[in-house]
């Protein structure tokens, strides 16, 4: 449930637009004729006025393409001159590994030598698959030893899509040895629309169960040699202790070690290791611990060009600060010190010693500004507008740089700015003329108070184009709502088209939001699906006095941790919310991965009264709206048992509710055309009088 793909996903959902697979009722429910009609133009009704800068070495101009041409900006005239048709770019082959997966192959550096996995075992061969030779050849089906690929939930939670690293000399190759004998499987049917069937076996372990036993080898092709590192100075795999999880592997630039992440199994101690290829030693380079909840798996790593140098991100302080570290584990310095969260590194310049980042300074979190500060940690400046979100192209020589500058309810518009921030010139507007013509209506933020009864959050209004305040309107809150992510935004946003049916849909943010500090977050800690969903309640409650807001209207919908939000919601607040559609939902943290389960939640001999309090199973009775809930039978994922406990719950507890079943489907959602089917039946006044 890697957060940053589903709030890609959330937002992918959000914007979807399904006009050609309407469902047989919806065309007859009041709302679908004005969705036809405007939803289709709402992504088309701004011209936006980014650019992306492509700045030419000298830094005296750049080049950009917008509306299909290409153009090139003079920075000394000030001017900008078309260049022509924009040059075609080729739509290139999506070759990454599905989702959770890994690649099988690697070439390296020098493009001489293929390394490759293949029935558990790694080889190496010419690129074009000749003179293959074996490096390994005791992984197997029997011993469950598998080597140069690593697990689904490696994949997904750690970010491994790839398990064997080339040298940057291309003499070595590193790669992952997992061993599965011992670790319990999860069985996923497939091909149930074939006539007959298949299985998909996974070593997947669920909280509470056994890890697999991990370890590190480098193969010389000068020596061949195969060595395996010592990871854990001397000791055996411990599932529990450092070394329970290892990740996020790549080479030093000389060559000479080999870098790792290493975690306890419950995530609240990290260490940067760098390992000795010729040694097989290992050492301690930084050591990272939080011990009331987790530290961050892969904090952002910049190495200098001197290869003895970095740039470290850390919340030790709280907040995400950068580092100054050499490789030998010294720390030079602290390069920032904020009561405000560091984003991301824009741009080194060693020579100038100079350091450009993006961080949460402007006049809230979600507006992201530019600073630069030198690598000793003074002369922290920022660049940018407070009022505005940036994102930032640096010139070369950084005398320059090109802002696209926004928020929720501004659009995009591009300046070029010089080095202290002065704005030289307009570069790009955005054209609202065709918005203003659909009479869609701008996105309101609104705050409100979180039941802890202290925080500030945040939430986002969408209105329908034809808004009248005077009128009563059904709710929808879409939110995915997992730890560190954000509903609220302060990019440009989009009336969402589903208002077209005659809605207001809202976006809430709780304690679980991101780029506020870890204290907050850590709220969540052992309470994960509780205290969240207690937020979202206070920011519906917040909306109550509003006249045109109908608060016995009210539902929500989101798919993996949105449909968990969705039923949760439901089952907790039935005099808030009416209807939920749940799509492929967690409804026990016990049935998700210990990965990312174990990291919010701890582990289950620590918490748990944490597992069971937040058990949809446990409050099936308590069911009084609305429910739909959908998932596919082949999801890998958020497994079907999440939903078939769930609704074998509600069977137990006599309550009735919708199911739909996607047969061979993922982790997936329901057709949006259905989903409002299932809203208005239950939500629209006129239709269900209608109906009567």
């Amino acid at each position: 449930m890697k957060n940053k793909f589903f709030l890609g996903m959330a937002v992918a959902l959000v914007s979807t637009i399904s006009i050609s697979q309407a469902q047989d009722k919806l065309k007859s429910m009041p709302g679908y004729e004005q969705y036809q009609k405007i939803a289709p133009q709402i992504r088309s009704s701004v011209s936006s006025g980014a650019i992306a800068a492509d700045w030419n070495e000298d830094g005296d101009s750049f080049e950009y393409v917008h509306s299909g041409k290409l153009f090139k900006y003079d920075v000394k005239k000030k001017s900008t001159i078309e260049l022509g048709d924009a040059p075609r770019v080729e739509r290139q082959r999506n070759n990454r590994p599905a989702r959770g997966r890994q690649y099988d192959s690697a070439v390296s550096p020098d493009g001489k030598i293929k390394a490759f996995t293949r029935d558990r075992n790694m080889y190496i061969s010419n690129p074009d698959g000749s003179g293959v030779l074996a490096i390994t050849s005791d992984g197997n089906e029997e011993n469950q030893v598998k080597y140069g690929i690593a697990t689904w939930v490696y994949g997904e939670e750690l970010s491994q899509n790839t398990a064997m690293w080339w040298s940057p000399d291309s003499k070595k190759i590193a790669f992952y040895r997992f061993v599965e004998k011992d670790v319990k499987k999860y069985y996923v049917l497939l091909d149930q629309l074939a006539l007959y069937d298949s299985l998909e076996i996974e070593a997947y372990p669920k909280v509470g169960e056994p890890n697999l036993p991990v370890d590190l080898m480098v193969y010389d092709l000068e020596t061949k040699e195969l060595k395996e590192l010592d990871i854990r100075d001397g000791k055996p795999f411990d599932d529990g202790e450092l070394g329970t999880y290892i990740y996020d592997i790549s080479w030093t630039p000389d060559g000479e070690e080999l870098l790792f992440h290493s975690t306890n199994r419950r995530q609240n101690i990290m260490e940067l290791r760098a390992a000795n290829p010729e040694t097989g030693k290992s050492r301690t380079v930084i050591r990272e611990e939080w011990l009331p909840s987790f530290v961050v798996n892969s904090p952002e790593m910049q190495v200098l060009k001197d290869g003895n140098h970095f740039i470290w991100a850390s919340e030790r302080s709280g907040f995400n600060n950068y580092y100054l570290y050499n490789f030998d584990g010294t720390l030079v310095n602290a390069i920032t010190s904020h009561p405000f969260e560091v984003s991301n590194i824009v741009k080194v310049d060693e020579e100038k010693e100079h350091l450009y980042y993006m961080a949460r300074s402007g006049e809230n979190h979600m507006l992201m500004q530019l600073h630069r500060v030198k690598l000793d940690g003074t002369k922290d400046t920022r660049l940018t507008d407070p009022a505005l979100n940036h994102s930032v192209s640096i010139s070369p020589g950084g005398k320059y740089f090109v802002d696209v500058a926004q928020k929720h309810d501004v659009a995009p518009f591009t300046n070029l700015l010089d080095s202290k921030g002065k704005v030289v010139a307009e570069v790009m507007k955005s054209d609202m003329s065709k918005f203003e013509e659909l009479g869609l209506k701008k996105v309101e933020v609104f705050t409100f108070t979180s039941k802890d009864g202290v925080t500030e959050l945040h939430g986002m209004i969408h209105f329908p184009s034809d808004f009248d305040p005077s009128k009563k309107y059904p709710v929808i809150l879409s939110n995915y709502g997992g730890p560190a992510t954000n509903a609220f935004r302060e990019t440009f946003v989009y009336p969402d088209p589903l208002t077209e049916y005659g809605f207001l849909v809202l976006n809430i943010d709780g304690r679980n939001v991101r780029g506020r500090g870890k204290k907050l977050l850590d709220q969540l800690y052992g309470n994960l699906g509780l205290v969240e969903m207690d937020d979202f309640a206070e920011g519906i409650k917040s909306l109550h006095s509003r006249p045109y807001f109908d608060k016995n209207r009210v539902g929500v919908y989101g798919t993996s941790y949105g449909g968990t939000t969705a039923a949760s919601m439901l089952l907790r607040f039935p005099e808030l919310v009416h209807a939920a559609v749940a799509n492929s939902s967690v409804t026990d943290w016990r049935l998700y991965d210990n990965i990312y389960t174990e990291r919010f939640m701890s582990t289950l001999d620590n918490n748990l009264e944490g597992y069971e309090r937040f058990s949809l199973m446990n409050k099936a009775d308590q069911l009084k709206g609305e429910l739909l809930v959908f998932f596919g039978t082949a999801d890998n994922n958020v497994h079907p048992s999440n939903s078939l406990q769930l609704i074998k719950a509600f069977q137990d507890a006599g309550k009735s509710i919708e199911v739909q079943i996607a047969p061979d489907g993922g982790h997936t959602a329901l057709n949006r055309d259905r989903m409002m089917e299932f809203f208005i039946e239950h939500l629209v006044t006129d239709y269900k009088e209608v109906v009567r």
